[in-house]
């Protein structure tokens, strides 16, 4: 089994901060944000963080889920992806004489978090690992995982539930259309 990186394990919990089935969101407010940040080691204040800031991350977000969500085989949206363009071109990554990734010099203390966000999706793009991050195909889901698959083939977080429901759909749908669940030509 392939271990998560931890740049993997940090946009995975970043992009899973929305939850398409509970129609939820963790980080909503820059309040919630503050908390979201400051639970994950990446900021020490709880207090709010400035409406702009806030503006940047989820455009970051949603950029992010658009890219795995290619990795499954859908169109990314290339307003998203240009948005969240933008914000990584705010705040640029530099490389450090040993090769490691820092944020560039005279960012504003707010703005650090989503730098380091910024290097984890640099570090996982860089690494090739980046294509084992996904966002589930089954769009009622859309919750983002790491493929531990060894050619990197999976399309669902879940194949108990989400394959599954992929699955019935397409039986069903066969089924509808007169080809059973044999397949066509097959004997009756």
């Amino acid at each position: 089994m392939l271990e998560q990186p931890t740049a993997a394990a940090l946009v995975e919990a970043f992009a899973n901060t929305v939850d398409v089935e509970e129609a939820s969101d963790e980080i909503a407010t820059p309040a919630a944000l503050a908390t979201w940040l400051h639970s994950r080691g990446l900021r020490t204040s709880r207090a709010a963080v400035p409406a702009g800031t806030h503006a940047s991350y989820l455009a970051l977000r949603a950029g992010i889920r658009e890219q795995l969500g290619a990795h499954v085989g859908d169109t990314p949206d290339p307003g998203l992806l240009a948005a969240a363009d933008r914000v990584l071109a705010d705040h640029p990554v530099l490389v450090t004489a040993n090769g490691s990734l820092t944020a560039a010099p005279g960012l504003p203390p707010d703005r650090h978090p989503i730098a380091q966000l910024a290097i984890a999706w640099t570090e996982l793009t860089t690494t090739g690992d980046a294509i084992r991050l996904k966002r589930c195909a089954e769009h009622a889901c859309a919750w983002v995982f790491w493929d531990t698959s060894k050619n990197r083939s999976r399309r669902w977080c879940s194949m108990k539930i989400c394959g599954n429901r992929n699955k019935s759909r397409a039986y069903a749908a066969r089924a509808r259309a007169g080809v059973g669940a044999a397949g066509p030509g097959a004997a009756e």
